[in-house]
């Protein structure tokens, strides 16, 4: 049998590869028939992994990382009737049985039959119903037929790989913030952070004809990255307030739609701008949204946070300054994205030309031994996506 390593969270601030089981198609002690193994041609680090090496979780030490998963199909249980031995498929990060109400409401997100304790399942995270992440050589999926995405062209597909692997979660994650903020052709759009996610979402915008598309951070590196493929920029680390800089970018002081693409370790603006203040981008989004306009929140937020900065941000309760949300008759909508309800549309674009995502958040193709490194240099602020490529099968 083939060996496996895989990338585990040990304690905050530490991961590294180590030896782990192959997978096996198996559900505890039952035989996983509609389950393939696959062979992993790229796997990417993730914000939210990020979250959970910092400690900001309670996230168990030994976990294996990692919900963004593209591989070949090298194993197929009985009951899998429509993927194939050999198929290059892209792993949506959300788990779905395809059966319950909500996979067929499109819900996929949040389905209700593959983690006991919540609704919704994630390779590899915590919470997540205790699948085994994909930041490895090989790894099992569940329900293929309902959850992969079959590449048409293996050949096409390889060339455009570090494009493609994207389709697993931060491009349709920064789309889905794009679309719940109602962004489309003409509008006026600001989205608060220039991490991975924040340029897909601002590369969206783009691909859903936004006029403008202003990205908010607080380092230069990621700034640059926004304004070498048509961002207007913000710098917060400014004392000037965001309402004014938007102004000078826009002639008005708001935009039709925001994006928070921060999450829970949002920190303040200006001379606070090395502060913690979790709900800092939420009231932020809806100070500088016109009434009517419309929030979109694909950035985490959880209910456990053991190193939050007071006692009701441990339980995920902040200050929301939902008054001012309520004044001005914003539409807000939060949550995982369901990939499915994307994906197939977004491979299209990839495929056809319209998008060229990778460059938009920089990816960078790493080992598997590489994964530590990536992960120090992405808790740095790097401006870029690490995708690691554990069998050395990424086109240079």
């Amino acid at each position: 049998m083939s060996q496996n390593h895989g990338v585990a969270y040990i304690e905050p601030g530490v991961v590294e590869v180590r030896e782990i089981d192959y997978p096996r198609l198996a559900l505890g002690d039952r035989k996983c028939e509609h389950g393939v193994i696959l062979k992993i041609v790229s796997t990417n680090i993730c914000g939210s992994d990020q979250h959970m090496v910092r400690g900001r979780t309670t996230a168990p030490s030994g976990l294996i990382l990692g919900h963004e998963i593209t591989g070949f199909v090298i194993e197929a249980g009985r009951d899998v009737e429509f993927i194939k031995v050999g198929d290059l498929v892209s792993v949506p990060f959300n788990i779905a049985c395809g059966r319950c109400r909500n996979c067929k409401a499109g819900q996929t997100g949040i389905c209700l039959n593959v983690n006991d304790t919540r609704p919704g399942a994630a390779y590899g995270y915590v919470d997540m119903g205790g699948w085994v992440g994909g930041q490895a050589e090989y790894v099992m999926v569940p329900y293929a037929d309902f959850n992969l995405l079959k590449f048409p062209d293996i050949d096409q597909a390889m060339e455009k790989i570090k494009d493609l692997t994207l389709l697993t979660d931060i491009f349709p994650t920064g789309f889905h913030g794009a679309v719940t903020a109602g962004v489309g052709p003409g509008s006026t759009v600001y989205i608060a952070g220039g991490g991975p996610v924040g340029l897909a979402c601002a590369a969206s915008c783009h691909l859903l004809g936004a006029a403008i598309v202003i990205v908010g951070d607080m380092i230069d590196e990621r700034l640059a990255q926004a304004k070498s493929f048509g961002c207007e920029v913000i710098d917060l680390k400014k004392d000037a307030s965001l309402v004014d800089q938007v102004a000078a970018i826009t002639g008005v002081p708001e935009v039709d739609s925001a994006v928070d693409c921060v999450g829970f370790e949002a920190k303040g603006h200006g001379h606070d701008s090395n502060v913690e203040q979790p709900a800092s981008v939420l009231n932020s989004i809806m100070e500088v949204t016109r009434a009517g306009g419309q929030l979109g929140i694909p950035g985490l937020y959880v209910t456990g946070d053991p190193r939050a900065v007071d006692e009701a941000a441990k339980k995920g309760s902040l200050s929301i300054r939902i008054g001012l949300g309520w004044a001005k008759s914003h539409s807000i909508h939060t949550g995982q994205c369901p990939v499915m309800k994307y994906h197939r549309q977004l491979m299209n674009a990839i495929l056809y030309n319209k998008i060229k995502i990778a460059d938009a958040v920089n990816v960078e193709v790493i080992t598997l031994n590489d994964a530590v490194r990536g992960y120090h240099d992405f808790d740095k602020g790097a401006a870029k996506k690490f995708v690691i490529d554990p069998h050395g099968m990424v086109p240079a």
